[in-house]
């Protein structure tokens, strides 16, 4: 395997940019590594390869973005020295093992690994851009499928029965991270399983899972200050109550069907003159039309007339369409914060677009089924797959160079390919080293073949 020589570098840091060595992948990537080994291991008596390596090895294999086990079996054959230099990985195991090892490990022993990424994002105030409203951040919460399938199954997944008997297995996750209207990047937090137990409803399953996701969270960030966006499911009185005794503001979808006093009151009161009602221009497109109307002090329902929130109803108006939208919420709305209000209501979306279309459509394989085991193997793989994930948008949000190294091929899925091309044919000492490589160019040197003999 011939070793990339760049060329004299051509890429520069802009001179004013903030130097944090500990938010480059390499760094980010060692810490992780020394982080696993605090992982308990479950073996009586410790193998050749390590749980940490393990961990690693998996995660290298979401890193690499390889679409299968056995493809990352093939590399590590191949590729075995840069997966110790690059990975850190010592002993690199075969995708049996891997799958063995690391079955029985409690996804939740690998949720620290989140937090260790976030306080270095902290640690280099690179997360003060996406605070969003009054110091806090929008956290935007939703559950997704992971897999699916009629004939696999395990301890894990939900059961779905249709009318003719056929039963779908399948595994859900409520994933969670932070957004903002502004920014393309996501800061994804350790995501919950929806696990059997949680309910035989689509509702009950992600309210339960939300609970302990609420609980977990102010664990890991005690004193951070949160706005919790969500869609309509989410808009009920226990959930609201959770977030109360986590202290955690929101911004919830609302739909009338769901909530006919809480539309009923509005509408009366606007007849009334008492709501607040204004429109405004868009400042980008002055045939887009804003129009807000809100109320504070609503009771969400008969059943909960002592639980006062804030409504909001919005419209954006066009010559070809009209757009509408509702959220409660416990900010009081005013004519000066209702657009800021609204538009971190609808950064929700941010959960779909930005994070989960972007793990099932960009090259994470988010839906491909890694491996189900026993135990919590298919779990495990997607907190590392999230892990993977959390470290590339912190990349794009505080690196220079891999946004170069973007820009230069144009689309995600190119730069996978070229790191990976790059990773599996020449002998690399970091991922710093294949970044240059893409933006700089590299001198390559001719094909040495071996002797038949």
């Amino acid at each position: 395997m011939p070793k990339v020589k760049p060329l004299e570098p051509k890429f520069r840091a802009p001179s004013k940019a903030i130097v944090r060595k500990h938010l480059n992948m390499d760094a980010m990537m060692t810490t992780l590594h020394c982080k696993f080994t605090d992982i308990p291991e479950h073996r009586k008596r410790e193998g050749k390869i390590s749980l940490a390596d393990a961990l690693m090895s998996g995660y290298a294999m979401f890193a690499l973005k390889d679409p299968s086990l056995l493809l990352f079996d093939n590399r590590r054959r191949n590729d075995e020295g840069n997966l110790k230099r690059v990975f850190g990985i010592q002993n690199v195991p075969s995708d049996t093992q891997m799958r063995e090892l690391l079955d029985p490990v409690d996804p939740d022993l690998i949720r620290p690994r989140f937090a260790d990424i976030f306080h270095q994002l902290q640690r280099g105030k690179a997360l003060e851009p996406l605070a969003y409203y009054q110091g806090c951040y929008l956290l935007s919460v939703d559950g997704t499928g992971s897999f699916s399938s009629e004939k696999l199954s395990s301890a894990s997944c939900l059961e779905k029965k249709s009318r003719n008997g056929k039963i779908t297995y399948y595994q859900q996750v409520l994933g969670a991270a932070i957004v903002h209207p502004d920014f393309r990047e996501v800061i994804p937090l350790a995501p919950e399983m929806i696990v059997k137990q949680d309910g035989s409803t689509k509702n009950d399953c992600e309210r339960n899972a939300a609970k302990r996701f609420l609980q977990k969270v102010r664990q890991d960030h005690p004193r951070l200050g949160f706005i919790v966006v969500e869609d309509g499911l989410s808009s009920n009185a226990p959930h609201i109550r959770d977030l109360q005794v986590h202290g955690m503001h929101y911004i919830l979808g609302a739909k009338e069907g769901d909530h006919p006093l809480l539309f009923h009151t509005l509408g009366e009161a606007a007849k009334r003159g008492e709501a607040n009602e204004f429109s405004m221009t868009d400042g980008k497109n002055p045939k887009i039309t804003h129009r807000f109307r809100f109320l504070n002090g609503v009771p969400l329902n008969q059943t909960n007339m002592d639980l006062k929130l804030n409504v909001l109803e919005y419209w954006e108006v066009s010559d070809k369409k009209t757009l509408h939208f509702a959220w409660v919420t416990d900010f009081t709305i005013t004519r000066d914060n209702a657009c800021i209000l609204m538009r971190g209501g609808r950064a929700r979306w941010k959960i779909e677009n930005e994070t989960f279309n972007t793990l099932k459509n960009q090259g994470y394989n988010f839906e491909h089924n890694y491996g189900l085991g026993k135990e919590h193997l298919s779990e495990v793989f997607v907190m590392l797959m999230m892990l993977a994930f959390l470290v590339d948008q912190t990349q794009q949000l505080t690196s220079a160079l891999f946004k170069a190294a973007w820009s230069k091929l144009g689309t995600k899925r190119a730069l996978w390919e070229n790191v990976r091309n790059l990773f599996h044919s020449y002998e690399v000492e970091s991922m710093e080293m294949i970044y240059r490589a893409i933006v700089n160019g590299f001198r390559k040197r001719g094909l040495d073949v071996y002797d038949d003999a």
